[in-house]
């Protein structure tokens, strides 16, 4: 199965991108447990019109909050009970799954994202930023997973090239280094599938 869930080691890094992206390679269905924000608009909107996969691929959340904020909190202002066990993966195949913000983001009070993917036992790609600060971001993110024995699939980055920080979080994490998506002056669905095609291999998504 090509079944995977996507993390990131930061709110706002690039991982709806890729997750767009990976979507379009596998053709897969899409799926964002929780949605928080919606005044900016459903990240799943934005996945079926970068991936040009149909809207019936994009699977409607389980919860759909308000505020731009951890589900957690965004449910205590909507006066929603989010109930982790209402989260279990869709039966599709192949699938991506975006968790949202990183992987200790709050889901409940009681319950973190890392904690949900250790349910779903599907592998995790970790996206990561490439500049300053990633080596520790990335390296934390993936212990986290770890000591909950999430399988991790491997690390994909978003940015401009840094060979060094690249593969200094590969090498110390002994983690698969996937590829790195670059900064795009123009996104669409053309340019995004063109990058994704050049920059990572299809065998390693089989």
């Amino acid at each position: 199965m090509a079944r995977f869930v996507v993390t990131g080691t930061d709110t706002g890094i690039g991982k709806t991108m890729f997750s767009a992206a990976l979507t379009s390679a596998l053709q897969a269905h899409y799926w964002k447990p929780v949605q928080s924000g919606l005044a900016d608009g459903a990240d799943r909107d934005a996945v079926a019109q970068l991936a040009g996969v149909p809207a019936s691929h994009c699977v409607p959340e389980a919860y759909r909050l308000t505020e731009p904020l951890s589900p957690h909190r965004a449910a205590e202002l909507d006066g929603v009970h989010i109930d982790p066990a209402r989260l279990a993966v869709p039966d599709h195949d192949p699938l991506v799954v975006e968790g949202a913000g990183g992987a200790l983001v709050p889901v409940t009070r009681g319950t973190l994202y890392a904690d949900i993917f250790a349910w779903w036992n599907l592998p995790v790609i970790v996206v990561a930023r490439t500049g300053l600060g990633t080596i520790n971001h990335s390296l934390l993110t993936i212990e986290a997973l770890r000591a909950r024995g999430v399988p991790i699939h491997g690390i994909a980055f978003v940015g401009d090239a840094n060979e060094d920080n690249e593969a200094t979080i590969a090498a110390i994490a002994k983690v698969r280094r996937l590829g790195r998506l670059p900064m795009l002056e123009t996104v669409t669905p053309a340019t995004l599938a063109t990058a994704f095609a050049a920059n990572f291999a299809p065998g390693d998504f089989a």
